[in-house]
């Protein structure tokens, strides 16, 4: 089995130390001369660790509960108008039980209403309420535009290659599981 070199373990990983994830970032571990196990290792913590912190992040950001899912939503209800759950899970890429938990948050704010669906009883459309299409208006892009801040740390050719690699890394988990 594989091990990392004792030095690649001891070296902290971004967002360790704290756990809002807010300790002193370092530099990106050194890849060079470990195995491409011992490599893929280190990335997964890697990935691992930003994804935790990059989430916590986007919740602090995300005022009266209105986290990404919910917006996601919110911005396809805007921008499409009113759709049935199903489809709206699907396009989101969330599961029936999320998709009814986000509806649920969002209609218990009054932004959202569940109509039933004209001629087929089994499914519920999901409408925005009179607030909101306001809160969609007013609000949707500033708080996107907060949630995405972060990249612009990033130069157009770096954001260009991220775009590439989540694409691809995309790709290889649909081609092992069937599905992003």
């Amino acid at each position: 089995m594989s091990r990392v070199r004792p030095e690649a373990d001891a070296r902290p990983l971004a967002g360790q130390g704290s756990p809002d994830g807010d300790a002193e970032c370092p530099a990106a571990p050194d890849l060079a001369g470990l195995t491409d196990a011992e490599s893929a290792a280190v990335l997964v913590a890697q990935t691992a660790t930003f994804s935790a912190s990059f989430l916590r992040w986007m919740e602090r950001r995300s005022p009266r509960g209105l986290n990404y899912a919910r917006l996601r939503l919110i911005q396809a209800l805007h921008c499409g108008g009113p759709a049935i759950m199903r489809d709206l899970g699907s396009q989101l890429g969330a599961s029936p039980r999320n998709m009814t938990a986000i509806v649920d948050a969002l209609e218990e704010a009054h932004l959202v209403v569940r109509r039933r669906h004209p001629t087929d009883r089994r499914a519920t459309v999901i409408e925005l309420s009179a607030d909101g299409a306001r809160e969609a208006e007013q609000e949707l892009g500033p708080r996107i535009g907060a949630l995405s801040e972060i990249f612009a740390d990033l130069s157009p050719a770096e954001r260009t290659q991220f775009s590439a690699i989540l694409g691809k890394l995309m790709r290889a988990i649909k081609d092992r599981q069937g599905s992003c």
